[in-house]
């Protein structure tokens, strides 16, 4: 829809108009007209276009047309002017006898005036894109992408971008989108008018604006260090200022700003911001400006996004304890064969605090222009709190944290609580980036553990990973990766889904002491361990008992598995893995009973598993050789890793001693479905 502007022409004296190309400017005709006026006529030059609206009945509007009480003459140009008040316009109106009233002259200066931003999201900010004001999801959407500028390009200054509140380095504005003002028109504007951006009071604390300009600004420039290597970007708009005055390029001329982004969606924010631009219209000195045209371009803040399994590794992280040489040199061996890097943090980096999985998450951000890391940083905040601030953030590797504002973080907090699925189908529905998953306390209970609520809001506003809510807090530690994980499969969906399983441990033990093998025992190779026969272990009616509990829960996890990533069972392993129920202050939580097979580490088709010291047959770990039978098939290899003492004992397993950086998806985010 075209925009059009009232305006107000006088008698006798002539009007001088600024008129935006591609709008339209409306003259009530009868209510300039002088007392008595019964007829009018139009001339113009010939970039001037116009219309009467009603359409007079008289062919030419060069002769005197009756003049009624509601028509409108409609104004146009075809084209920017070379000069100011290079087209003009009048209008006569004539009496009862066709005697000459009065003449109203207009002076016409044509400009054109562009916001542009990379609306078709193609990498290129292109001239007026129509849909440049709105966001559309999809292939064939449209509406630019605003990266978060989370990221460190100071290694001396060790704080994310966005919290200084200046450009110092020129490599910081790929991580800020382009965003062009293109002009054409007169060298200059008419007196009275000027051209200001702004943004909402809500919008504020969202985005900053910079534009781009030299030290020969009339801000105040930067120190002369910087002057030395840096190109100045004076601050437009920002959470203390609205609104600016910017300049007008003149000509055919072209003024860049780069905005950038502060905030991932949340709760309270959807991620969509408006910038504005107004040519704005002074009447007299002293009296307020009026806005005479708008135009407007939307962002929508690229989420934060989680990398599945299935997807390549990139690096491998690991802490350095006193007692996990021996997991260090397996881990070491599992990293080369699967052609990733393994970094190791010494003792002084991790102090003492080996469970790395727990402390953060490993995802990205990504818009058409640029792509880089982010990790979120959870609230758990043991020895290893600082690692991510302080080892990660960097230039393109981005920091994102969320921290409660009350309530102590929990167990359910620690990011060993929080997987995703690789891409799933579901009812007709396609999740191209997975769906993220999380453990929960029961849905129908008031108390227990949960994932704290500012967590959980800041995953649920990314959108693109549609969050599933599991059972988890019936473990002891009540992570969901205690009892859940995922292969890639040259099959089917492409994976499969590992779920541990009682059930298939009491088969597998079954097996044995049906085909006499009832005394081999569980932990024969570790010393300081009791060793327990697979006789003993089926005589154990308690512990059976217990083992049907897990297996409920893990049944309940199951179902809603299947049912949120359209999993049939042939998509989904069983591990025989046994737990155990020890009381937690006054409630039973759950515990694995030999190393838990399914918290393992996957690394393309190299799987590093925690070694379950089964019992053995013909010189053979039972269980090592049911589990590679179940996961051999799909051409993974399983190395079974010796994580007893250093992490089994301690309530934990290989993935809990591990974090995995992979490559990001070769989907684009903004060509979901919504």
């Amino acid at each position: 829809m075209t925009h059009s502007r009232t305006v107000r022409i006088d008698i006798d004296t002539a009007t001088n108009l600024l008129h935006v190309v591609g709008t339209e400017l409306n003259i009530h005709l009868s209510r300039c007209a002088p007392p008595g006026s019964r007829f009018f006529s139009v001339k113009c030059t010939p970039d001037v276009q116009y219309s009467i609206t009603p359409q007079p009945s008289v062919a030419s509007h060069l002769s005197p047309l009756p003049l009624h009480a509601n028509q409108v003459l409609l104004i146009g140009m075809k084209k920017a002017s070379a000069h100011e008040n290079d087209n003009k316009l009048s209008v006569r109106y004539y009496g009862e006898k066709s005697e000459v009233l009065g003449n109203a002259v207009v002076h016409l200066t044509a400009v054109e005036i562009s916001l542009d931003v990379d609306a078709d999201r193609d990498g290129k900010v292109e001239k007026d894109n129509p849909n440049k004001d709105s966001w559309k999801w999809g292939p064939n959407g449209h509406g630019a992408i605003l990266l978060v500028n989370c990221d460190s390009e100071q290694h001396y200054w060790k704080k994310p971008d966005l919290e200084k509140r200046t450009i110092t380095k020129v490599s910081d504005l790929k991580d800020m989108s382009l965003m062009i003002l293109r002009t054409r028109g007169p060298a200059k504007l008419p007196d009275g008018y000027k051209l200001s951006m702004h943004i909402t009071k809500s919008d504020s604390d969202c985005i900053r604006v910079f534009k781009s300009g030299s030290p020969g600004s009339n801000t105040a420039p930067l120190s002369y260090l910087y002057s030395l290597f840096v190109q100045y970007y004076p601050l437009v708009l920002s959470d203390e200022v609205l609104i600016k005055e910017v300049p007008y390029p003149g000509g055919n001329g072209e003024l860049e700003f780069y905005v950038e982004g502060l905030r991932f969606p949340d709760k309270d924010f959807d991620g969509l911001i408006t910038i504005n631009l107004s040519l704005l219209d002074s009447v007299a000195r002293g009296i307020p400006e009026t806005p005479i045209f708008t135009d407007r371009v939307v962002f929508k803040v690229a989420p934060w996004i989680m990398t599945p399994n299935t997807l390549r590794p990139v690096e491998v992280y690991v802490c350095k304890i006193r007692d996990n040489e021996q997991f260090l040199q397996e881990m070491k061996n599992i990293t080369e064969k699967s052609g990733c890097t393994l970094k190791i943090l010494p003792e002084y980096k991790n102090r003492g605090d080996r469970w790395i999985q727990d402390e953060m998450e490993f995802g990205y951000s990504d818009a058409p222009h640029h792509q880089f890391p982010v990790v979120l940083d959870s609230p758990r905040d043991r020895k290893l709190g600082d690692f991510a601030y302080d080892e990660l953030l960097g230039p393109d590797f981005g920091y994102v944290t969320r921290t409660p504002d009350s309530s102590k973080p929990n167990s359910l907090d620690s990011f060993g609580n929080l997987e995703v699925s690789p891409p799933v189908t579901v009812n007709g529905k396609h999740y191209p980036l997975g769906r993220i998953l999380i453990g929960v306390a029961f849905p129908t209970t008031t108390t227990g553990r949960n994932m704290t609520q500012i967590i959980q809001d800041f995953l649920w506003a990314q959108k693109v990973q549609d969050p599933v809510a599991l059972y988890s807090d019936w473990l002891l530690v009540g992570h969901v990766d205690e009892f859940m994980s995922f292969v890639p499969a040259p099959d089917r969906k492409g994976f499969r889904l590992l779920l541990a399983s009682p059930d298939a441990g009491y088969k597998l033990f079954k097996k044995l002491q049906n085909d006499g093998h009832g005394k081999s025992r569980l932990f024969e190779d570790l010393e300081e361990e009791k060793k327990l026969s697979v006789d003993e272990i089926l005589a154990d009616e308690g512990l059976q008992a217990e083992n049907n509990y897990v297996q409920s829960c893990i049944d309940w996890n199951r179902d809603v598995l299947k049912r949120e990533l359209g999993l049939e069972d042939a998509d989904i392993i069983d591990l025989p893995i046994l737990f155990q129920l020890v009381l937690d202050g006054k409630k039973l939580k759950a515990l694995p009973f030999y190393p838990d097979m399914v918290n393992m580490i996957v690394l393309g088709k190299n799987l590093g598993i925690p070694k379950p010291f089964g019992p053995k047959v013909n010189g053979s770990c039972a269980i090592e050789a049911e589990t590679r039978s179940l996961l051999e098939g799909l051409g993974l290899s399983c190395t079974f890793i010796d994580d007893f003492v250093a992490y089994h004992k301690k309530l934990g397993e290989v993935h809990c001693g591990s974090n995995t950086r992979r490559v990001p998806f070769d989907f684009k985010w903004w060509n979901m479905e919504m």
